[in-house]
């Protein structure tokens, strides 16, 4: 059975990732999203254990000390971390993981899954990108401000990702993120190891 790719996808808040990922996954059974363990308080229109697993501090110190994530980090003031037993047990079904973190967690996978695939989604502007979080109602004032004052560090990572998807328009970030998909499950040493059986059969061809 084939391996399942690993895929990270960091954005700006505000810049529709969540949306976008949602309709990925939505268009193949060969991909899934990770639900992170977060300590930030749950919005209105989200579920526990569909948007995020909801934990308390202590609940998730206790993950930290135990080495359940594959990697965490701190994001306004609340924790984030990715489980690694759900990770590694998809993966080994042969279906893709999409990892919605920011570029610390990017970093970490970086050092432990070498072959991980980084996806940066952009808004087509900071004029947009604010009108974005103030539309979606959210979060209060003085999270967006701090959302916005974020994002020059968030950027300035952008360099250490493979892909970058504008979100100008959301059909055509959609199928350039399918089509970033379709290319890297082509790639030589997945097809190599995918068919290993067929390749080998070309190689002991005798000669007459």
């Amino acid at each position: 059975m084939s391996y399942g790719n690993l895929y990270v996808i960091a954005a700006p808040s505000g810049t529709g990732k969540t949306t976008l990922v949602k309709a990925l996954i939505e268009s193949s059974s060969k991909i899934t999203v990770s639900i992170s363990h977060t300590t930030r308080p749950k919005r209105p229109n989200e579920m526990n254990g569909v948007n995020y697993y909801f934990i308390d501090p202590a609940e998730f110190k206790k993950m930290i000390h135990d080495h359940q994530f594959l990697e965490h980090a701190v994001i306004f003031d609340y924790y984030y971390g990715t489980s690694k037993w759900m990770v590694e047990e998809t993966l080994a079904k042969g279906i893709d993981v999409i990892l919605e973190i920011d570029w610390q967690g990017h970093q970490q996978i970086q050092h432990l899954f070498p072959l991980a695939i980084g996806i940066f989604i952009l808004p087509p502007s900071m004029t947009d990108l604010r009108d974005r979080l103030i539309k979606r109602n959210q979060d209060d004032p003085n999270i967006i401000l701090k959302r916005l004052a974020d994002v020059k560090e968030t950027v300035s990572h952008i360099n250490e990702f493979d892909y970058v998807v504008i979100n100008d328009d959301f059909t055509t970030a959609l199928d350039d993120l399918k089509t970033i998909i379709h290319a890297e499950r082509l790639r030589q040493h997945r097809q190599s190891k995918n068919f290993a059986d067929l390749i080998d059969s070309y190689l002991i061809i005798k000669n007459d």
